[in-house]
């Protein structure tokens, strides 16, 4: 038994999260009634969720506190390379809708979900956000908020004492080594969340929305695929691939299973660490990635909203389906940290074409419906494209510098 244990613990993480998703998928089938396993991947998002706040709050200001003035941090080049994602996303998803349009079967009546009435309200939402009470901002996991007033400490803490910025640079990395304890514990959540997932939904939800659920997750996987590598190697102008599949790997497994961006933020920390980033840069970065980084939601908002169009017949033209693309990626920045956001902001693309709002709830309750994997596969998108723009901002850096982008051994070996 010790043998076996030794063995568990010579195993890198991802590896020991393979074998967790290999037990949850055989319990969800064979034990579905054993609710208990289930609780440990509540457990486990649950104290991801508890102290990924903090972390952001004082990485974020303890980098910002430290920063020395004329240090390149590439964080336009990360910014804009988030944004242009987004929108191209957006784009790849207008076009899978044309290529292979899908119909849905609304119900008769809308499901009872809130969602956002309008573009002003997207907008107010966002804005209230930003401003919302710093405290308040960590405890509900207000990432925007936490960002905005974070940014603002870190600034003024530039001016403080040599003693006050190595203060914080130790609470932040105590709270560094609090998250990495929980992150040790992620095979034994992941299996956790595999089993709910397996014992609760089964393959049915496969079988009955095949169409949509191919168009949804196609439309990522060529995003993850082939527009990313290709973003990725005009950046660089090296071989793009070895980094993505990196990236998707040891970012894009865990952040399927927690679906979460924020709460894969530990996991792209490290990712970083390990690729030899610059901590100046990502400890920035990946918070505002998993804020306004959507580039998953972007696609589900054009797909499903073209969905709904299709069905009820409506005849658009490329100027429309452009205004979506634009539209898309704006209200995809809403989605950052409400359950379920790009689903709840599709009645505002959906208002674009004049669809109701009682049509639009119907699609909403789709997107939930298949939700299961459309959430996942999204998460994984965004979480992992944050680790990869960052990487691929400073590589480019680096070779402006020329300096040789080390891209061995680890990533050799997947070449």
């Amino acid at each position: 038994m010790k043998q076996f244990v030794d063995k568990l613990k010579s195993l890198s993480l991802i590896n020991r999260i393979i074998i967790g998703i290999g037990i949850g998928i055989l319990f969800g089938i064979t034990l579905p009634q054993f609710k208990v396993f289930g609780m440990l991947g509540m457990v486990f998002v649950n104290a991801l969720k508890a102290i990924v706040p903090l972390l952001v709050f004082f990485i974020v200001m303890s980098a910002l506190a430290q920063h020395k003035e004329g240090h390149e941090t590439n964080m336009k080049s990360i910014v804009m390379s988030y944004l242009f994602g987004t929108f191209a996303d957006a784009l790849i998803g207008v076009i899978a809708s044309f290529a292979f349009p899908i119909s849905m079967t609304l119900a008769e009546s809308a499901t009872d979900i809130a969602a956002s009435q309008g573009n002003a309200a997207v907008l107010q939402s966002l804005i209230l956000k930003i401003v919302d009470n710093p405290v308040n901002a960590i405890i509900s996991g207000n990432y925007i908020g936490i960002l905005s007033w974070t940014v603002l400490f870190g600034m003024e803490f530039r001016k403080a004492d040599e003693s006050v910025k190595n203060i914080l640079s130790q609470v932040a990395d105590a709270t560094s080594h609090v998250v990495k304890i929980v992150i040790s514990f992620a095979p034994i959540g992941i299996m956790g969340l595999v089993f709910t997932t397996v014992s609760e939904n089964g393959v049915g939800v496969i079988v009955n929305y095949g169409g949509l659920i191919l168009v949804l997750i196609g439309s990522m996987f060529f995003i993850a695929l082939v527009v990313n590598p290709a973003i990725v190697y005009f950046m660089i102008r090296e071989k793009s691939f070895p980094l993505v599949f990196r990236c998707l790997k040891e970012s894009g497994v865990t952040a399927f299973f927690v679906r979460s961006s924020a709460a894969n933020i530990p996991v792209n920390m490290e990712l970083c660490k390990d690729l030899g980033l610059d901590e100046d840069s990502y400890s920035v970065s990946i918070p505002l990635g998993a804020t306004i980084n959507m580039a998953g939601a972007a696609i589900t908002i054009t797909v499903l909203t073209l969905g709904a169009v299709n069905t009820l017949a409506i005849q658009v033209d490329f100027l429309t389906t452009l205004i979506l693309s634009v539209l898309s990626t704006i209200v995809a920045y809403g989605a950052s940290g409400v359950a379920g956001g790009s689903l709840l902001l599709i009645p505002v693309a959906c208002s674009l074409f004049g669809i109701s709002n009682d049509i639009a709830m119907q699609v909403v309750g789709v997107g939930f419906i298949i939700g299961v994997l459309q959430d996942s596969c999204e998460t994984a998108l965004n979480s992992s494209t944050d680790v990869l723009f960052t990487a691929a901002a400073e590589f480019r850096q680096w070779k402006k510098e020329g300096r040789n982008i080390q891209l061995n051994p680890q990533l050799a070996e997947l070449e």
